[in-house]
């Protein structure tokens, strides 16, 4: 999968693709074998050429998710080149409808906030799994969701209309 990641503002090409506990990532073309595992939820232990390095990652906010390694704080956003065609969402600042769309292909394991139920900016509507780290995808206004695409179970590709919120 090919992804644009902004860390602290400085802009990357990433691309990775799983083999089970195998992660091969290539940042900025340099190229990373690594195993990968979750020993608690948002808790990641990388290794790579027998260094281990652990990371922990906050569900994102606004599309930006921090991660610590360490001493040190990194501010990730992650986009999906597929989803910059034609997939503007309105702010909460504006009339109208706010989406909700998956940044990975997953599975929706739950829906938090069923069709009609009134939410407000920043309250989780549906939690998506993906890569074994479960990710609550929250309201980007305040609304009533108006449409659920996918039921609890279902798999979901990048860039998937998950919910709409009006």
């Amino acid at each position: 999968m090919k992804l644009k990641a902004e860390i602290n503002n400085e802009k990357r090409d990433v691309e990775f693709s799983r083999d089970g506990t195998t992660l091969t990532a290539s940042v900025d073309g340099r190229t990373y074998t690594i195993e990968a595992s979750e020993p608690e939820p948002n808790v990641f232990l990388f290794k790579n050429d027998n260094k281990v390095t652990e990371l922990s990652v906050s569900p994102p906010i606004a599309g930006v998710t921090s991660v610590r390694a360490g001493t040190h704080q990194f501010q990730v956003k992650i986009v999906d080149p597929k989803r910059l065609r034609g997939s503007a969402t309105s702010d909460d600042s504006g009339d109208g409808t706010a989406e909700i769309r998956s940044a990975m292909p997953g599975k929706l394991v739950r829906i938090v906030a069923a069709v009609g139920t009134a939410v407000e900016k920043g309250d989780g509507v549906v939690v998506v799994e993906a890569m074994k780290m479960q990710n609550e995808l929250k309201a980007a206004k305040d609304g009533v969701v108006k449409i659920i695409h996918f039921a609890e179970g279902d798999n979901v590709n990048a860039g998937d209309l998950l919910a709409v919120i009006e």
